[in-house]
């Protein structure tokens, strides 16, 4: 899934390679439509897929959200290419350098999915998509966990967390073997904070399990979803005030 924000020509370049893998699974992805689709409270509503990437993700929660109009935004017109035959409605758009071309409190959800790590700046990603919500209108982001279990275990041992980034060449002093992208990021406290002081309320946050977890430990990863803030993923809703 690549991000709407336009990064400067170096990222733009990485983020522009279809083998980089910017999304954490299809378990993800159904747990954050189900609670998007648990918190819509009327059939036909505006979702807008902000960083749809190819939109395999949107796919995977489109049974979820059936009866709502799903529609793709990404600044890559790869991606949209590769997004249309899955979802039909695709805009080209960035959070940045003008924002977004759509009217101001046209949407009625927005889903933000593995994008506010590969951010410069996400204060004015959230302000755009604060714009385009209306009133009371929902926002489901999800971002990886700093602090998940298994990254409490590592920092203890003088490792460096999964999901951080020294480099975008290669992987250096953490598990894994896949560069990324990542800026920032989250623990729920931090983004439960950062979504609040970004003009959001009613901040409620879930966990989801990551696809890269090695297979014996994946029964433990599902586990932790129990306590938000020890799993690997961060599912964020949130109304605009």
């Amino acid at each position: 899934m690549t991000g709407t924000a336009s990064p400067p020509p170096g990222l733009r370049d990485f983020y522009e390679n279809p083998a980089v893998p910017v999304a954490s699974g299809d378990g993800r992805s159904r747990r954050q439509a189900r609670l998007l689709a648990e918190a819509l409270d009327a059939p036909g509503q505006v979702i807008l897929d902000i960083g749809c990437g190819d939109g395999t993700a949107a796919a995977t929660a489109a049974p979820f959200l059936a009866g709502h109009r799903l529609i793709g935004v990404d600044w890559s017109q790869d991606a949209l290419r590769r997004a249309r035959p899955r979802m039909g409605a695709v805009v080209r758009g960035e959070l940045e350098h003008g924002g977004l071309p759509l009217a101001d409190g046209c949407a009625d959800a927005v889903l933000f999915s593995e994008i506010l790590e590969h951010l410069v700046d996400p204060d004015q990603a959230l302000d755009e998509l604060r714009r385009v919500l209306r009133p009371g209108g929902h926002l489901m982001l999800s971002t990886p966990n700093l602090a998940a279990w298994y990254n409490r275990a590592l920092l203890l041992a003088g490792v460096q967390p999964v999901f951080s980034e020294v480099s975008l060449r290669g992987i250096h002093g953490r598990p894994g073997s896949e560069v990324v992208g990542h800026l920032r990021l989250y623990t729920a406290r931090a983004l439960r904070s950062f979504l609040t002081a970004s003009g959001f309320t009613d901040v409620t946050i879930k966990g989801a399990p990551f696809h890269g977890v090695p297979r014996p430990l994946r029964l433990l990863d599902r586990a932790a979803c129990a306590v938000p803030g020890a799993a690997s993923i961060l599912l964020a809703h949130a109304r605009r005030r």
